[in-house]
């Protein structure tokens, strides 16, 4: 159980919401990365991290039977990877983090206008899932533990009611796919991001440049992304729709099948 008088992370009043125009990238970037952190050392506090990393990787576990097909396709499997390893991987990325925050004042001089934003839509579907895997942490740990996960997991996403901040963090995804199959056109761009390696790695952003390198480099060998994009668009509107909507045992069971096809 949670810690008593620990206060639950609060999706209105955090990072789902849209901050004003006039906030620039850098201001963007740093308020995102602060939340995560923030969020970061409340699992600590409260003790429930252990829960958030189970949730983690049932939800891994879930994207990487939904995407199987994807994951074996020469064409897709680079773009998918990225997608699962870099934004919703289970791995640590309190490293990544603080490189992007330390050099986000410098990414508006450094490069073009649409990779900043790149980092900015990253920042905020990072942040956007912390939110909302610790909101489903503490849920998950007031219900019973005899439950089968997939039901646990159901009834924590229930509980969450988190619907628009689930719309919003496809929205971005789809944003952030657009302009990375828009940025890889760019040949000078892509020449010009292989020049820093050498600078990054001597400045201690061998993370941020891995992510971004990473990103480009799968959506080059993914060429137009429209039909790609629009499978994800349509994969995970059934499911965000299947945990809200459909029947507990009916979801339960369609979940476990899904699970199983990723053993």
């Amino acid at each position: 159980m949670r810690s008593p008088g620990f206060d639950e992370p609060d999706l209105n009043t955090s990072l789902c919401y849209r901050m004003s125009q006039n906030s620039n990238a850098a201001d963007l970037i740093r308020s995102h990365l602060a939340r995560v952190e923030q969020l970061r050392q409340q699992s600590h506090v409260a003790g429930w991290q252990s829960a958030v990393d189970e949730i983690k990787r049932l939800q891994a576990h879930r994207f990487q039977a939904t995407y199987s097909d994807f994951l074996r396709h020469p064409r897709y499997a680079p773009a998918t990877r990225f997608f699962l390893e870099e934004l919703y991987g289970v791995r640590n990325f309190v490293e990544r983090d603080a490189q992007f925050s330390r050099i986000a004042g410098a990414l508006e001089r450094l490069f073009p206008e649409a990779v900043a934003q790149l980092a900015v839509d990253l920042a905020e579907t990072h942040a956007l899932t912390e939110v909302l895997d610790q909101k489903l942490a503490t849920h998950w740990l007031t219900l019973d533990v005899s439950l089968p996960p997939s039901t646990r997991y159901i009834m924590s996403w229930r509980l969450t009611d988190s619907r628009a901040s689930r719309d919003r963090q496809l929205a971005v995804i789809q944003h952030m796919g657009l302009e990375l199959e828009r940025l890889t056109r760019m040949k000078s761009l892509r020449l010009g991001l292989r020049m820093m390696r050498n600078p990054a790695r001597l400045a201690g952003l061998e993370a941020l440049q891995h992510f971004l390198e990473s990103g480009f480099d799968a959506f080059a060998s993914l060429g137009d992304a429209k039909d790609f994009l629009g499978t994800i668009h349509e994969r995970e509107s059934h499911w965000i729709a299947a945990f809200f909507e459909q029947p507990l045992g009916a979801c339960s069971q369609a979940l476990n099948l899904e699970l199983a096809r990723g053993n």
